[in-house]
């Protein structure tokens, strides 16, 4: 995309990251992984002659402009909106003319500091927990005796960008009937919720808890947990043990929203929700004196929108934590949903619901196509690649300065 399509925010996640990234990778470069390091060269290079681009020349006048690569970090503020409407586009033949339910589950908080040393295997015990959870419970006839389809995002972000795994959920309101173990029935019906309810929440969360520490303590016995830090006293069985045991006894958070209204509805949902980073450019308010300014809104005071102050090196300490480590899917898909059986299982349930979905109306909500910033000189739209400069590969961009001009 053109360095000049589109109105830049006054202040960047970049542009902390430029000002105050060489002195923090000082300070705490030995206890970041790659994925973070990386984060923040890319973050600092996107969309600047670091990542090299090409010049493109309207072809009226003949005028110039320079239009410079980004980065694609999934952590990047500036680079979700192309892909998450590609993703929409895909998606929106999937969804069905049924009421679709918001579920999160919400990790305890002392979970976070072992979430934060190993996180590939606690989010994905998130997800899988989770998912088991809403597979049993739907299954069971006193429920609601179906196979459901779920769709499940990881954020592990607070609004003050501290560390609060959860995973945001679009389940459909009902499936195909199924026996307890979840598999469908030989002649397979349509099974609706009762309207405005999906699962009992109490329930599903006490499934939720039991299954989660359950996998917990799995992966303890396998020796796949690390203990660094003030956690390494947790290393030996008995003080794990210990520390679990309050796990068991309280309430772990399951929320679960009043339907939505529509595909098109859970559509523009899902543009708010899957391709979201830890903080958006839009809610950065000042950056002065070596300290950040940005705007939340507290929820525990009626959503109320609210400014916070810290130091660039805090604002980044914890901005980098929710970069999610290499390869790590964020976005899952479950039962009804699920890639492999997905096309098959879901023209089952349109023939079941007498409906035939039409696709291309849907995709068309999906995300806004930017159209293509004209010429300032002659007013022209058409621009032609005139010279490129080639992308750095991934190694040589994280060996370039932080202190990069985004001009």
């Amino acid at each position: 995309m053109s360095a000049a399509a589109g109105l830049r925010p006054a202040l960047e996640v970049a542009d902390v990251v430029r000002a105050h990234g060489e002195a923090f990778l000082e300070r705490h470069g030995p206890h970041l992984s790659a994925q973070q390091r990386r984060a923040l060269h890319e973050l600092a290079l996107c969309r600047t002659a670091g990542l090299g681009g090409h010049t493109e020349q309207c072809a009226g006048c003949g005028r110039q402009r320079p239009a410079y690569n980004s980065c694609r970090n999934r952590h990047c503020p500036k680079c979700q909106g192309a892909a998450r409407a590609r993703w929409l586009a895909a998606e929106a033949g999937a969804l069905l003319p049924v009421d679709y339910h918001h579920v999160v589950f919400t990790l305890p908080q002392a979970l976070g500091p072992l979430a934060l040393q190993n996180p590939r295997l606690l989010y994905g015990l998130l997800f899988r927990a989770a998912w088991e959870s809403v597979q049993e419970l739907a299954a069971d006839p006193r429920s609601l005796g179906a196979r459901v389809g779920l769709l499940a995002v990881l954020h592990t972000w607070g609004q003050t960008l501290s560390h609060h795994p959860h995973l945001h959920c679009v389940v459909t309101g009902g499936g195909l009937s199924c026996d307890l173990s979840g598999r469908a029935d030989e002649a397979p019906r349509w099974v609706a919720c009762r309207p405005g309810f999906f699962l009992p929440v109490r329930a599903l969360g006490r499934l939720f808890r039991g299954k989660f520490l359950a996998g917990l303590r799995a992966a303890y016995d396998g020796g796949r947990l690390g203990f660094h830090g003030k956690l390494a006293a947790l290393a030996g069985r008995a003080a794990f043990r210990a520390w679990l045991a309050p796990l068991y006894a309280q309430d772990w958070v399951v929320y679960s929203k009043p339907p939505f209204g529509g595909a098109e509805v859970v559509l523009k949902y899902l543009a708010r929700y899957t391709h979201r980073v830890a903080i958006s450019n839009a809610r950065l308010v000042e950056l002065a004196d070596g300290r950040v300014t940005f705007g939340y809104h507290d929820y525990a005071d009626g959503g109320r929108r609210k400014r916070l102050t810290v130091s660039a090196d805090e604002f980044l300490r914890r901005f980098l934590q929710h970069v999610l480590p290499s390869g790590f899917v964020k976005v899952r898909h479950y039962g009804l949903l699920a890639n492999r059986y997905r096309q098959a299982q879901l023209q089952l349930c349109r023939r079941l619901l007498w409906v035939v979905v039409a696709a291309g109306r849907l995709a068309g909500a999906a995300g806004e196509v930017r159209p293509e910033e004209p010429c300032p000189v002659c007013g022209g739209q058409v621009w032609r690649v005139v010279a490129r400069v080639p992308r750095p590969t991934v190694a040589e961009v994280c060996l370039l300065p932080l202190t990069v001009d985004s001009s």
